[in-house]
């Protein structure tokens, strides 16, 4: 007999409800205490038509092969506030982007067509893409694959600021960028859901990055991120 994945979360997750909820919560990595089936994730948002999808990215992406592809994201937190993601798929060297609130949030109503005070609009989110991985080397820098959020509005600007070349995911797919979707998951111990993210400076942000890529990982043979990115670089 087969059980599929999905049966056995369900099964954990209800047993979760009643007194065992916040023994079995402590044991796990993310804390959470809700499952929400995949099914009914994939029938919320909403998605925008892009010419670069993941189905045109290389292969040399796909299969690890050759190091400089990159995923990215942002995660989330209290009053919109949020810090982007940037993980290389080969080595799983990771950098975070500071993402400050502008001048008066939450002093007055947006304006229309105006600046994304919560400080991740689309312009905001190009800028610290291009100000932190333009620090790379050309050879490291290749593509980025992002999910279709407004805050990629700028891609193609991006493409030019940058020199790297942006491809989406299809539509409510997250694993599609699965190394970034579980470094996120890394991320959340040090930025708790429900916390306000715009509290943490740039240089917090770096000692962060920098304890994430000093963790040894075993797809990695037990190298650390940087040793690996390290072994890269002429």
């Amino acid at each position: 007999m087969r059980i599929s994945h999905e049966a056995i979360y369900q099964a954990l997750f209800v047993q979760g409800r009643g007194a065992l909820r916040r023994e079995l919560s402590a044991c796990l990595r993310t804390g959470r205490v809700l499952r929400v089936p995949r099914a009914r994730v994939r029938s919320r948002g909403k998605s925008f038509v892009l010419p670069e999808m993941i189905s045109q990215r290389p292969a040399e992406a796909a299969d690890r092969a050759v190091p400089g592809h990159w995923e990215g994201d942002l995660i989330l937190g209290l009053g919109s506030s949020a810090i982007g993601t940037l993980v290389e798929r080969t080595t799983r060297f990771t950098m975070l982007l500071h993402l400050p609130r502008l001048a008066g949030h939450g002093k007055a109503p947006r304006m229309k067509s105006g600046p994304a005070l919560a400080g991740h609009g689309a312009e905001a989110v190009r800028d610290a893409i291009t100000r932190t991985i333009i620090t790379l080397p050309e050879e490291l820098r290749r593509s980025l694959t992002w999910d279709q959020g407004a805050e990629m509005a700028q891609h193609d600007r991006l493409k030019i600021d940058a020199g790297v070349q942006v491809y989406f995911c299809d539509p409510q797919s997250p694993w599609q960028r699965g190394t970034n979707e579980n470094t996120n998951g890394l991320l959340r111990q040090y930025f708790p859901k429900g916390t306000d993210l715009s509290t943490h400076s740039a240089d917090e942000l770096a000692a962060v990055a920098a304890a994430l890529n000093a963790r040894p990982r075993k797809t990695l043979g037990w190298k650390t991120p940087a040793e690996a990115l390290d072994e890269l670089l002429p």
